[in-house]
């Protein structure tokens, strides 16, 4: 046994749970309220990621997708996600582990996450599941990507305080 309780560990599984959780509001059928939308950078070569071959060629480390006005078929699973989005007008399948993705941004509230790839595996050991959620009809779900890769949102190094979350 150990001594260690693995925080770091619990920590990027909540991270990816707070993100599953947005995705979770995207495919529903009200889909994004407001002006909310998310970025979402992920490694390409991640066990598990699975996208076109010459998206690979394109993006061979590292890869940012914007989920915003024009996406489909958003599938929020327990480990991955899976969405199809448009690339030079040509609609792509995009297979992602949470492991994989290494920033989560939401601009509309200045809300940004970022995971360090060092620690991913031990996430990935972490259920941060509840229940399956259902995916939403292809024709209630709207937005995403352009030709060219979105532009990243610089990283301030803004500290996400978790106070705003906790019972009183």
């Amino acid at each position: 046994m150990t001594d260690d309780i693995g925080y770091q560990a619990l920590f990027e599984a909540a991270k990816r749970g707070v993100m599953k959780e947005a995705l979770k509001v995207a495919a529903s059928p009200a889909g994004l309220p407001g002006n909310h939308h998310f970025y979402i950078s992920f490694r390409t070569k991640a066990p598990g990621v699975q996208i076109a071959e010459h998206l690979l060629t394109r993006f061979p480390e590292d890869m940012t997708i914007v989920i915003q006005h024009q996406f489909w078929d958003l599938e929020v699973h327990d480990h991955h996600f899976e969405i199809v989005l448009q690339f030079s007008g040509v609609p792509q399948h995009l297979h992602i582990p949470y492991a994989a993705v290494t920033r989560f941004l939401d601009p509309s509230v200045d809300f940004a996450m970022e995971i360090p790839p060092a620690h991913m595996h031990t996430a990935e050991t972490l259920d941060i599941s509840e229940t399956p959620a259902p995916a939403a009809p292809a024709e209630t779900v709207a937005e995403e990507s352009d030709d060219a890769e979105p532009s990243r949102p610089a990283s301030d190094g803004t500290v996400v305080s978790i106070d705003a979350f906790r019972r009183k």
